[in-house]
Parts: structure tokens; sequence; C-alpha cells
């Protein structure tokens, strides 16, 4: 069943009447309590209509009853489609100015995630590789924990809030089903529980609406804040491959709906159809081109290549993997490698360069990354992975021709450099481990010199050891003792204890000393080792389980009150 299927077909009377009942609802809620709203807005057409319905409810409203404030938030992941983030910004901007001379309790307000978690700092800073399914990592760096922050900042000062999205159940049968189920624990009609945010509940009043019911309504409605719908309307339609946008539509016509704004560097979905098919359906946005060239880099299939064989924190981990019919037993790929991280980098300043080049003479200033994002992974480079050689400073000047200005107080001053790198690099010769241990031995002594106290200095250095002291064959070979030694501990065979642990003594001391540390308390704690993706999944689920109990507990007292109390009246 197609998620159009999964809501009733209304007559465009019944959407008129519909959004007529809308209207007062939504004045009943929002006189109800003093409980401040904020509305979810992306500038799409759910958001955009979800926002005209309430604008428009309290704008019947007299003056003296718009007492409740209504914040209305965007979130800027810094990678946003271009066309759509200059849509964005334009109409927040319209939106303050319209709010303002009509007297209206609205206040637009555009976050962003903050520098230390962008795209850019996590995949070239940090050396992430692109998001896959499984390993998501942008999401709620980019766009969850800056709404959030800025909820629980609400719910902090009013000690709750409503927020209010424009979800509706045909965007998918999975957000049916997920809406479904929320509506059996509702505290009030439209009023659910949000999972993730105590004391804050979700009113989604176009739930029920399909695709083709929301552009009616925003064709037939004039825009409140001074917006043209119309344009909307277009730009959704050049982001069609067929670049048609119909109104009326079949379960196997494709509509304007199913064109996806987003990231452009996003990984998670196949292409970046809709910005491919802005680009093919307006020549004039051709200087576009070098964001899909990009986008198909990042989007490489197997990366190991360009990626060390050790997790960030230097711990190697094993997973089988089907190769050829054959469970091959590899290491799991880490980060990019310094060479990979600094590749990256060029790419894309280069691509800035040269959309900056193209670009009509509103998108001349495009920032594709942030000063403050190359400060951080500056640091990040500097500070967390040792390479003192500066290297990005140069990558800048060497692709801009321009020189890098870090806004961090004494980003420049160190008492080691290039030359000190050119130096060990030639010390080491091929040996890259090798390297790498005396970078982050010099380095770490370096970072303790100006601390007044070097308590710790020694527990760091021996991490030093502890990641980079054996070569990458030794590496690998200890994980797999380890998996084996794990394995035979489930199994509870001693003997095969005994002999990997034995067979990996190098003297006679050590047999008798290895032999004389195989105790039952260590079989059991091997045993007992969680990996480390159980852990958080673990947490997850039990701050989840926490979050929804308190939720309806405290929802449920609330309004089970509050009606008491209404009924009286």
């Amino acid at each position: 069943m197609t998620s159009q299927l999964l809501v009733k077909n209304r007559t465009t009377t019944e959407l008129v009447q519909d959004a007529k009942d809308l209207t007062q609802e939504i004045q009943k809620l929002y006189r109800f309590d003093e409980i401040p709203w904020v509305i979810g807005y992306s500038g799409g057409k759910d958001s955009t209509a979800v926002l005209q319905l309430v604008w428009n409810a309290i704008a019947e409203l007299p003056p003296n009853q718009r007492t409740k404030k209504i914040d209305v938030i965007t979130t800027d992941t810094l990678v946003e489609n271009p066309i759509v983030s200059a849509w964005v910004r334009s109409s927040l901007k319209q939106i303050e100015k319209a709010a303002r001379e009509q007297e209206m309790p609205i206040i637009p307000h555009l976050l962003q995630p903050e520098y230390t978690e962008t795209f850019w700092v996590g995949l070239i800073g940090k050396g992430y590789p692109p998001p896959r399914g499984k390993f998501r990592w942008c999401t709620e760096r980019l766009k969850i924990n800056p709404s959030n922050r800025f909820i629980r900042n609400v719910i902090r000062n009013h000690g709750e809030t409503v927020l209010v999205l424009g979800t509706r159940k045909a965007e998918s049968s999975k957000r049916a089903y997920r809406m479904k189920q929320l509506e059996t624990q509702r505290v009030r009609d439209r009023l659910s529980p949000n999972m993730n945010l105590p004391n804050s509940l979700v009113y989604t009043p176009i739930e029920d609406w399909r695709n083709d019911e929301v552009w009616l309504y925003l064709n037939q409605w004039q825009n409140p804040w001074g917006c043209s719908n119309k344009d909307l309307f277009t730009m959704y339609r050049g982001a069609s491959t067929d670049n048609e946008c119909p109104l009326v539509v079949d379960t196997s016509t494709p509509t304007c709906g199913n064109s996806r704004f987003g990231c452009w560097v996003c990984t998670l979905v196949s292409q970046d159809k809709s910005l491919t098919a802005m680009i093919q359906n307006d020549e004039q946005k051709d200087w576009l081109y070098p964001l899909l060239n990009l986008r198909a880099d990042l989007d490489v299939e197997d990366s190991r290549d360009r990626r060390d064989f050790r997790r960030r924190n230097g711990s190697v981990q094993l997973y089988e993997r089907n190769l050829d019919g054959k469970i091959s037993v590899e290491p799991i790929p880490g980060p990019f490698t310094k060479k990979a991280r600094e590749n990256w980098l060029r790419k894309l300043l280069a691509t800035q360069n040269q959309i900056r080049c193209n670009a009509p003479p509103e998108f001349k200033d495009i920032t594709l990354i942030a000063l403050e994002e190359l400060s951080e992974i500056r640091r990040i480079w500097l500070e967390e992975r040792h390479e003192f050689d500066d290297s990005l400073p140069k990558i800048y000047k060497e692709v801009t021709g321009e020189t890098f200005e870090d806004s961090r107080p004494g980003a420049g001053d160190s008492l080691l450099g290039a030359d000190e790198w050119s130096t060990l690099e030639e010390l080491c010769g091929e040996d890259a481990m090798h390297l790498e241990l005396m970078a982050k031995l010099i380095d770490t002594e370096r970072q303790y010199y100006t601390k007044s106290r070097r308590s710790g200095i020694l527990s760091d250095l021996e991490k030093c050891f502890d990641t980079s002291s054996r070569s990458r064959k030794e590496a690998i070979d200890n994980a797999h003792l380890k998996r084996d030694l794990k394995e035979a501990v489930g199994d509870g065979n001693v003997a095969a204890i005994k002999q990997l642990t034995i067979g990996n003594a190098q003297s006679q001391d050590e047999v008798t000393e290895t032999e004389e540390k195989v105790t039952a308390t260590e079989l059991l704690t091997i045993e007992n080792v969680q990996s480390q993706d159980e852990v958080p999944k673990m947490e997850e689920e039990e701050q989840e389980n926490i979050s929804s109990t308190e939720l309806s507990g405290w929802g449920a007292f609330k309004y089970a009150a509050q009606s008491e109390a209404t009924e009286e009246e």
C-alpha cells in the first residue's frame, strides 16, 4: 500500500471545511494555557502550510489575546542545497518583518550545529567516513541537536512547550505507523508525547492531509508573511525529475512531494535527485555541477584504501566480511588517514572556488566551509591527532591564494612545525607507525610543556604506545589473538585458552606468568565484555523508556487536571 492510500480521499469542499475546523482548533489550543509554542519550519511545503494555518488562525484573534509567544525555528545544517537555503533565509526575514508589522507574537530563529559538530569537522577533522545506514553520524549532530538545544532552553525557562510540526501520515507507511502509535498515548486531542524531550508535546495539524491537498491549500490561501507560494511550487517543480508537479495524482504519478530537499553531501540516498533535477531543468543553475561532482567522490562504496586499520581510539576491531562467497575476518575500517583528510580539504576548497567563480551575483559569497570550521579542524589535527606539521594553513593558501586567519587565540603558536615534521619523516623513513609514535610522544611532551602541573603525562605517553607501537601486521595479529581467546572462553575450552596464551608467550618465564593469570575471574570478565556498539544501543533504549514513562505521566496528570477544571467551568 502506498503512503497516499493511508489517508482518506476528500473533496475540495471537505478540505475547505477542514481548514476552517483547524483554525478553530488552533485558536482553542493557543488560548487554553500559557505554554509557549515552537513551530518547526524548513521552508518546504508541509511546514509552510502549518505555519500559514497557525498564522491565519492567530491573526483572527483580537490583539489582546495574542499574548503567547510562538517561536519559529529553522535548522541550517551548513550543507543545505544552496537554492533552498537562500529561499529559507529570505523567508525568515520576511516572517520577522511581517510579524512586527502585523503585531503577531511570532519570532523566527535560524539555528545551526555547533562548529565542533558540523559535517566537515566530522569528515575532514575527525576522519569520519561519509554517513551510511549503519553509521548515520550526521543526523543527530546537524539536525536534531540544534533544535533540541533550543527546545530545552524554552522548557528550562517556561517549564514546558508544545512543538508544532508538519509531519503527515501520507509521507510514508513508516511515518503513518509511528504517528498512529503515538495517537494511542495522546493526553489531549491532537497532542502526542515527545519521546525525546520530556515536558514537551507534539501537535500535528495536517497529519491527515495528502500531498495534493497541501498544494491546493498553499495555492488557494494567500501567504500571510508575503512570500509567494507559487514560487515555492516552482522550486519543487524544478526539483522533480519530470519537471512537473500535478495537484491531482494517482499512485503511479510522481509529485513534487517526491523531490527531496536536504543536504547536498548526503550519502544516505542513492543520489541527490532534487539538486540534479534543478540543474537539468534550468541552465542557469549549471554552476551547481561541482557540488554533484564532490558528492559523487564522497559516495564511494569502498574507501578502505584511504582509511586507517584502527578505530579513532587506536584499537583494532574485527568483523566478519563476505568476500567472494567466503567469510573473511578483517579489521573494521577506521577514520580517514592524514593524507586522505588533507585531500578532502583540497577538494572542498577547490569546489568552493569554482562555485564562487561561476555563480550568479547573489551567490558569489557562497561558503561551503566556514572559517570557524577550518579552525576546529586545525585544532583537531594539531591537538588530538598530534600532526604538528600544521598543514591546514598551507593547504588553504595553496588552494585559495589567501592567508588563513585563525580566530582561535594562540592557534599559530607552537614549538613544533613543518621543519620538525620533515626531520622526523627523514629519520623514520618508510615506517609510518614509527613516525606516528614519535610524533605523538614528542607532541604529548610539548602539550605538557606549558602546563603548571604535569600530572597525567605518564598515562598519556603510555596511551601513545598502546595505540601506535605495533606495526599494522602486529596490531591485526594481536586483535585476532584476542578474538580467538574470547571465542575459546565463550566455549569454555580451557585447553584452547592455554594454547593461545602460552603459544603467544616469548619465554618460559612468560609461559609461567601467563598460566598463572588465566583464572576463572578473568574468564568471566572476558566473557561478559560488550562491544562498543552494544553499549550505546543499550543506553539509548533505556533512555527512551525512561523519557516515555516520564512524558506520559506528566502529560496525563497535567491535562487531566486541566480538563476537569474546564468541565467544571
